[in-house]
């Protein structure tokens, strides 16, 4: 975990800055994706915090924030952070990792995952969905976006990345099959209620097809 963690530290650590100029933004061209959080947001109970995991720049919690959520982010990059902080002062990040969030149990009305599973081994990834078990109290709300196949890859493909951004890295890129990531949030205690999957948009993002689940905890 410790080598996983340290390259995806690095990796996002080194590409932060143009990280920010060509993903902040990116909600502006990306309808499904507001559709979805909004729906989400309005699916969160109201007075809890709500964890954007993995926030990168903090676009995501900004426009929940903006939705009307008490929101918060925990990323494992410093840099990116840094950058969350400076964009929406308003708002809490932390460095942290998704396979020890630093939170207590069942502090958080929901959470956001967009994209974070992605460079997590099949073990790391149930471990994450069992912190999002821990952290979200029951009747609470998550929504996990990731990559499900593209061009040349299927579901269950893992791609090693040597560049991204302009900048040398080492990262393991996983494409995830839904059902796999259904059965973990299962096995954590959530119960799906909706699923899409979509193609990708070229002019705006990574051509691959994307899944978003969203899935609530069970209990009252």
């Amino acid at each position: 975990m410790a080598d996983m963690s340290d390259a995806v530290r690095a990796g996002y650590d080194a590409v932060a800055g143009e990280y920010e100029k060509q993903i902040a933004g990116e909600l502006a061209g990306k309808p499904f994706d507001r559709a979805l959080l909004a729906a989400f947001a309005e699916l969160v109970p109201r007075g809890l915090l709500v964890g954007d995991v993995g926030c990168g720049p903090g676009h995501v919690a900004g426009h929940l924030d903006g939705l009307g959520c008490d929101m918060t982010g925990i990323d494992l990059s410093p840099a990116m952070i840094d950058i969350a902080r400076r964009r929406y002062p308003q708002l809490a990040f932390q460095t942290a990792s998704m396979l020890e969030l630093p939170v207590a149990d069942g502090a958080w009305g929901g959470a956001v995952a967009m994209y974070s599973i992605i460079h997590l081994s099949q073990a790391d990834r149930r471990a994450a969905c069992r912190e999002l078990g821990r952290v979200i109290r029951p009747g609470g709300t998550v929504m996990i976006a990731f990559h499900v196949s593209d061009e040349g890859h299927q579901p269950g493909d893992a791609v090693d990345e040597d560049e991204f951004l302009g900048q040398r890295i080492q990262l393991t890129m996983h494409f995830l099959h839904p059902d796999d990531v259904a059965a973990d949030l299962s096995a954590s205690g959530f119960a799906e209620q909706a699923r899409l999957v979509r193609d990708p948009d070229p002019a705006v993002e990574y051509p691959s097809r994307r899944c978003y689940l969203i899935a609530r905890r069970a209990g009252h």
